[in-house]
């Protein structure tokens, strides 16, 4: 697939440098536009769900980047996966789910997979997807979710500390139960490197690089 443009559409810019990173070293021939709109993660937040409104929205932000010029559309959040893969079957180009290539990994490398998030609103998405991945694989998986209750109100609040503390708990209780963890937010990434090695020992995943990467090789083929 050639793939001369990307088109981005992120929940939060502070996603935007992120990937602006990832591209430029896995896509560096590929021209990258993002679309920013944090209300919608917000609507999501404050209702606890997506509703039809945002997710027609979040068809919209997509149906832009195809007529933008975008090859290809890659969708940065993971609460809103419903609405990206609705979209898909509405866009003359593929559509990614970010978490889409993670969720994969996780199924080959384990049947027993931890899904670990800070939102109710990204945990429940993501897990359908992990087992929806597991069932088209034809491989039968066992699921254990973790929600790191508090977390997220303490980074928004502007203690990234307390919130990174919440995380490396969770994130070293569940390495002992399971084969393979799956980061349901990226936010959670910088947790990891802080981890001391037998935690790390289990394969902890997150969805940015690995999407990437994705791209990367699709472009190859």
């Amino acid at each position: 697939m050639k793939i001369k443009t990307l088109g981005l559409v992120h929940t939060s810019a502070t996603l935007v440098p992120v990937f602006q990173q990832l591209c430029s070293e896995y896509l560096p021939d590929v021209n990258v536009f993002n679309i920013v709109d944090d209300s919608l993660i917000k609507d999501v937040i404050k209702r606890n769900e997506m509703t039809n409104l945002t997710a027609r929205r979040v068809v919209n932000y997509v149906g832009s980047a195809e007529l933008a010029g975008a090859d290809m559309v890659m969708v940065t959040c993971s609460s809103i996966g419903a609405a990206v893969e609705a979209s898909a079957a509405l866009t003359g180009v593929p559509v990614l789910r970010v978490d889409q290539p993670m969720a994969d990994l996780a199924v080959q490398t384990g049947k027993k997979i931890g899904v670990i998030a800070t939102l109710p609103t990204t945990l429940g998405p993501t897990s359908d997807l992990v087992q929806r991945r597991g069932a088209a694989a034809g491989k039968e998986i066992e699921l254990v979710s973790r929600l790191c209750e508090g977390a997220f109100e303490a980074l928004m609040g502007g203690n990234p500390q307390k919130h990174d503390e919440m995380v490396a708990a969770a994130l070293t209780e569940l390495a002992s139960q399971v084969d393979v963890i799956v980061l349901a937010q990226a936010s959670m990434a910088r947790v990891v490197d802080t981890l001391p090695e037998e935690v790390k020992s289990t394969p902890i995943l997150s969805s940015p690089a690995l999407a990437v990467k994705h791209i990367a090789e699709l472009c190859k083929g």
